[in-house]
Formats: structure tokens, C-alpha cells, sequence
């Protein structure tokens, strides 16, 4: 089949750009043409949030145009227009934000005039962490653009109920994340990071949104049961939210010690140095549909503790490869207690058997399912 796939890739970094190259890879392994139509502009510096839109890693082994801004209705016209023409059998679009409504409805829209190109979307969320007064119109004008959609939890697959109920559409978890390096032994990552050998290390790893709960982990590391142990929190990830607030609220809390910060962007390559150091990942979201910090966890074989929030319990089964705590402090602070009280290895058995269910073949299979 021809595919295209429309979305971030290289330049652009962060997980979106992975999952769309991890895909692409995929759909070539399984013989597949595939071409990924990517941003010449993807966010205006005045709404981006982070430092830079941009890596410096090489580009990616396939065919990469970039030929869309997110804000030029003219890229739109003449993209789509392109797209047409070339009449793929599949266009594969990933969804997760209603800013991009506008410039992905349009295009998907004139792709499907030519009466051949199926489109699915990928959707990470239909209803937005930070809401705006405009997003059930954009919504619904991106929905009405697509042919079937791939939702990657349950709650999502919910969501699209609200915007239609007759086209296709499939659960299918993230997959496993299998780019970002291998495995190796806590010991040789620490070394890399400056950390304690034989120290007890959590993992907050990502963007620093307000939505992820950071705040509540902090808390959590304040309460005695924490505070007066050799436990230790890594967070590594740049700042999307007020960087003074947090370190404000660590300097009341009096847990600087208690924390190594690595709040800037860490590129792909170094990825594996922090999931390898840590004896668990934490991810004390107030809301969240799914997340891909979940399956690099996998990936690396980590237990983790995530809130009841979202699709997060339906990926990590709670006693088996990690914790499921209510979003607050205290039961976050309980579930770390929790997870200390026992060797860590008894995790690993659950995280290995669990993570098969999470290919990337599955996921392309599930695609082209609703194509049949």
C-alpha cells in the first residue's frame, strides 16, 4: 500500500515525533511504501510553550516533506492538493490538540476528494488537559474529516461518542517504545548522571505541565514517611509550566536535597541513562488519557506508580507492574512506601509478560483493520 502520514517528525522533536517515526518504520518493515508530510511551522514561538521546536539528531531513513504551517492556509490548500493527487491508499494522522483542527480538517478534506484515500486518525485525546472555549467546534470539524479512528485508551474511545457514532473505530494501547535504547544495569547509568550507586532513585520524566501532577509528587516527597528516608526523585524534563513555582514550592517544602533536577530537554540518545538509573517511574497526572512515558517504562522493564486518572490504570494493572494511587499526596506518598516495602524484582515477571500485548505490528494491524 502507498501511506502517508501526516504530522511531526524530524526536525521536530518529542513524543509525537517518535510515535510517527516508530510508526513509519513499522509500516516499512511490513511493506509499505510510506511518506510522512510534516510542518514547515508547527506552533508560533508565541504559543509554544518549551525552548525550541527542534533537535539536532539525523533525519530519519524515509521520505519526509515538509510542507504544512499550522497557521498558512495557503500550505494547507497546496498540501492537500498534493496529497490528492498522489492518491495514497491510507493517510494516517495523529491527533491531540484542537489548535490543529483547522489546518488537518482542511487538508484531510481535500485529500478525500479524489475518492480513493481512506484517512484514520491516531487520537491521544479528543477532550484537551487545558480546555479552551472553542474546542468542541474544532473538534467536530476534524472528526467530520476522518474515516476511522485508532483511539489509544478506552476513555478516548468514549470521547469520540460525543462527536459521532457510526464511523469505526478501534481501541489500541500505545505501543512499546524500543527507539530510545536498550537495557543495561542501574549502576552504569547512575555513573552517567552523577547519582549514588546503590541509592533508591525515583523517575518523573517529561514536559513539566501543570496537568502532570509534578506538584503533587513533591508533596508527596514533603510527607515524613518520605522525607525522613534515603529516598531520592529525579525529575528530568524541560519546563511548559512556571518554573519559579515549583522551585518556589521546593524551597517551602525543604526537600531540595531530597531531588536531582534535570529540568532541560533530554534528547533521544540520552533517554535511556534516566529510565535505566531509576527503580521506578512516577506519574502523578490530575488527567490523562494515556501517555507514552508509560511505554518507554515498559520498554526498559521499570514497575511504576501512576494516579486513577484517564487510561493510566488499564495499562499499569496495580500490585502486578506497579501502583495505581488516588491524586493526592498522601496515597502517592503510600504507594512509594509501598514500593520499597519488597525486593523490586518482583516486578519484573508481570512487566514482561504484560508488555508483549503493546508491538508496533499490532498497532499497523489495527490500523488496516478498519480499512477492511
Amino acid at each position: 500500500m502507498k501511506v502517508c502520514i501526516i504530522g511531526t517528525t524530524w526536525p521536530y522533536r518529542g513524543g509525537l515525533a517518535a510515535m510517527n517515526e516508530r510508526l513509519a518504520q513499522e509500516f516499512v518493515a511490513m511493506g509499505h511504501e510510506v511518506e510522512i508530510y510534516t510542518f514547515t511551522l508547527q506552533y508560533p514561538n508565541i504559543v509554544f510553550p518549551g525552548k525550541s521546536q527542534y533537535d539536532d539528531r539525523e533525519k530519519p531513513p524515509f521520505s519526509i516533506k515538509r510542507a504544512i504551517s499550522s497557521i498558512n492556509p495557503l500550505t494547507w490548500w497546496t498540501a492537500g492538493r498534493e496529497i490528492q493527487r498522489k492518491k495514497p491508499d491510507l493517510v494516517v494522522i495523529k491527533y491531540w490538540i484542537p489548535f490543529m483542527a483547522p489546518c488537518f480538517g482542511s487538508i484531510l478534506r481535500l485529500i478525500g476528494r479524489n475518492k480513493h484515500t481512506r484517512v484514520v486518525s491516531i487520537l491521544d485525546n479528543l477532550i484537551p488537559h487545558e480546555r479552551h472555549l472553542f474546542d468542541t467546534v474544532l473538534n467536530r470539524y476534524f472528526v467530520n474529516s476522518v474515516d476511522g479512528f485508532v483511539a489509544l485508551s478506552q476513555s478516548v474511545l468514549d470521547d469520540i461518542n460525543a462527536f459521532d457514532r457510526q464511523k469505526p473505530r478501534k481501541f489500541s494501547p500505545h505501543p512499546v517504545y524500543d527507539s530510545f535504547g536498550s537495557v543495561e544495569e542501574k549502576v552504569a547509568a547512575r555513573k552517567r548522571l552523577g547519582l549514588k550507586e546503590d541509592g533508591k532513585y525515583l523517575l518523573f520524566f517529561g514536559f513539566i505541565r501543570d496537568y502532570k501532577g509534578l506538584d503533587l509528587l513533591l508533596e508527596a516527597m514533603a510527607e515524613e514517611r518520605i522525607k525522613g528516608t534515603d529516598i531520592r526523585l529525579m525529575v528530568a524534563g524541560e519546563f511548559y509550566s512556571n518554573e519559579e513555582k515549583y522551585m518556589s514550592m521546593i524551597d517551602r517544602l525543604g526537600i531540595r536535597e531530597k531531588l536531582e533536577l534535570f529540568t532541560q530537554f533530554i534528547p533521544d540518545d540520552e533517554i535511556a541513562h534516566y529510565f535505566n538509573a531509576a527503580d521506578c517511574i512516577v506519574q502523578p497526572y490530575k488527567t490523562a488519557t494515556q501517555s507514552g512515558v508509560t511505554q518507554i517504562a515498559y520498554h526498559f522493564e521499570k514497575p511504576m506508580i501512576v494516579t486513577n486518572v484517564g487510561g493510566l490504570p488499564e495499562i499499569v494493572p496495580h500490585g502486578k507492574v506497579g501502583f495505581v494511587a488516588e491524586t493526592n499526596p498522601a496515597s502517592i506518598a503510600e504507594c512509594i512506601e509501598e514500593l520499597y516495602s519488597g525486593d523490586l524484582k518482583r516486578f519484573t515477571p508481570y512487566i514482561q509478560e504484560k508488555k508483549k500485548e503493546y508491538s508496533w505490528e499490532t498497532m499497523v494491524n489495527n490500523i488496516l483493520n478498519l480499512l477492511r
